[in-house]
């Protein structure tokens, strides 16, 4: 049992930093999806207003997924 709790510990830091680098990313996907966005809007496009609002939506649904799952790693630990 303390050799897998062991393990565990040591498996954690590689979750969390691999968790930080997917977050890193949806934000940089994020902003450049609301630099399009606003880029084909003030170029009198309105028809991908929507379509970058939802997918902006999925990025923030992701990140939230990605917290909560860190927050029950944290809480495991206890």
């Amino acid at each position: 049992m303390t050799r897998r709790l062991r393990m565990v510990r040591a498996q954690r830091m590689p979750i969390v930093t691999a968790m930080l680098v997917f977050v890193v990313l949806i934000v940089i996907l994020q902003l450049w999806l609301l630099t399009a966005t606003m880029n084909a809007y003030l170029g009198g496009d309105e028809s991908i207003i929507w379509p970058g609002a939802f997918a902006s939506a999925s990025c923030l649904i992701l990140n939230a997924g990605l917290l909560r799952y860190l927050y029950l790693i944290d809480r495991l630990r206890r």
